[in-house]
């Protein structure tokens, strides 16, 4: 069966002072996740504000993707429990 979805994702970056913060959603159309991500310019190095979205960004996005590994493991988790129940039903 092929199947087409569209999940939307949508990115904020935020920047106060030394530190850039993102935070990136995820809607799937029946949930949301956050990952969130900061970065900070140590003082001594020089301010690029390129840098900071980047890592911002790629840590909000590691984030997202441990919690989504998570979703995932567990629901077949509890699809494997629904089954174990269904079959103690029926022996």
């Amino acid at each position: 069966m092929a199947r087409t979805f569209e999940w939307k994702v949508r990115l904020h970056l935020f920047e106060e002072g030394s530190s850039t913060k993102a935070h990136l959603v995820l809607d799937t159309g029946t949930s949301t996740l956050t990952g969130h991500g900061t970065a900070r310019c140590a003082p001594r190095d020089p301010n690029v504000p390129e840098i900071g979205d980047e890592l911002a960004v790629s840590r909000a996005m590691n984030d997202l993707a441990e919690q989504l590994a998570r979703t995932a493991s567990d629901d077949m988790e509890g699809i494997r429990e629904a089954l174990r129940r269904s079959t103690e039903v029926t022996t």
